[in-house]
């Protein structure tokens, strides 16, 4: 009988496994140490480009929870960004009851935009945000409560294929609308913003943007790693069959609903852990972050970096968000038309995605020496 043990460290046995996270922390490691390289030295990363590093790895971790449920379950979830917010607002909440009196209005207890609105009194959800250990759990409840209910509700009467598409992006309209109003305690249009501290630790110094920068590279191989764990035990096999033929799946006796809901659960738990690294990275978090249009973009980065490879999404993340950077620059108004012409090119070019391309390659690559193999064996 396979043991837990013995379950989550299959994904070490994986050639590819082992080649992402060398790569992810060799490329951190040469981050880290470039950033305390003198600042007038030719190699020298500056902070900003860490803290854009970091928030590129967090769009990384939400891409790679996208391509768990959408490339191994057949979920095409265009609603991840409601998770993602979720896990920014528990996290921006923390930091908003850290400000204490040094905000603009000086009170202890009730942020600026309480203040500015003539709240007189906490919200009582807003209660136990000022110690960590509430506020980083809620940073995993939140999203993971919501998917819970969204999900049991939605497997259960069996809505699957582009309606559960268009559900999931009716429910992060839904909350981005309930959000905006500043009736609803989180900073309304706004949002929360003038962060001062994490854990005691100044949010502008460079070490702590260095920290975040760490923290987001880890975050992203251990949800990797769990991801892979998943997908390489019994119950990513079964996850695949319920892509493939969920009929017959259901027909040789599994509770398909389960299967989809654990999924669920854990992928909106992972994005709501990449908007909690994001916020103190960013230093805002306001209801833009719920639009359809984002969770639409973040399906764009795994079918770029290549659906059902987990590293692909990883890959499709970073490419996309850097070259929004440098092209927003370039061309501003034209971005969003370079992005769906990408989309297009892509979709017709590289069905599989970047990842797909890499694996032709390797296996073009390999095929002289498996053909050299076979005529040895030959007699």
């Amino acid at each position: 009988m396979m043991t837990s043990r013995h379950w989550l460290a299959r994904p070490f046995g994986e050639r590819s496994t082992l080649t992402f996270l060398a790569v992810l922390c060799g490329a951190m490691a040469l981050v880290v140490l470039a950033n305390l390289l003198p600042a007038d030295h030719p190699l020298h990363v500056s902070t900003y480009t860490v803290t854009l590093l970091g928030k590129y790895l967090c769009y990384a971790l939400l891409a790679v929870a996208v391509d768990l449920v959408w490339g191994y379950l057949g979920i095409l979830s265009l609603g991840h960004g409601a998770f993602f917010a979720l896990g920014g607002y528990a996290m921006g909440m923390y930091l908003m009851r850290q400000i204490g009196d040094r905000g603009v209005y000086g009170d202890p207890l009730l942020p600026d935009f309480m203040v500015f609105l003539d709240w007189d009194s906490l919200p009582w959800y807003w209660l136990g945000f000022d110690m960590p250990g509430v506020a980083f759990a809620m940073v995993l409840l939140a999203p993971g409560l919501l998917a819970l209910v969204f999900g049991f509700l939605a497997f259960r009467s069996r809505v699957t294929g582009v309606y559960l598409s268009i559900i999931t992006q009716a429910l992060t309209f839904a909350l981005m609308l309930a959000f905006f109003r500043n009736e609803m305690g989180f900073g309304g249009n706004n949002g929360l913003t003038d962060f001062k501290e994490l854990l005691g630790f100044d949010l502008s110094a460079d070490s702590t943007r260095l920290g975040l920068f760490i923290a987001s590279g880890v975050a992203l191989a251990l949800g990797f790693l769990l991801c892979r764990a998943i997908v390489v035990s019994k119950l990513g096999r079964v996850c695949v069959a319920v892509r493939d033929a969920e009929s017959r799946t259901r027909f040789l006796g599994y509770r398909v609903e389960r299967y989809q809901l654990f999924v669920f659960v854990v992928s909106a738990m992972l994005a709501g852990v990449a908007g909690a690294l994001y916020v103190p990275q960013v230093g805002i978090i306001n209801p833009s972050e719920f639009s359809p249009l984002f969770s639409i973009e973040v399906v764009v980065w795994v079918a770029l970096g290549g659906r059902a490879t987990l590293y692909g999404a990883v890959i499709g993340a970073l490419a996309v968000n850097y070259a929004k950077s440098v092209f927003t620059g370039i061309m501003p108004e034209a971005w969003l038309f370079a992005l769906g012409a990408l989309f297009v090119l892509v979709t017709v070019l590289l069905p599989q995605g970047i990842a797909g391309l890499l694996s032709r390659r390797r296996q073009h690559d390999d095929a002289p020496n498996n053909m050299a193999v076979k005529q040895e064996a030959t007699p």
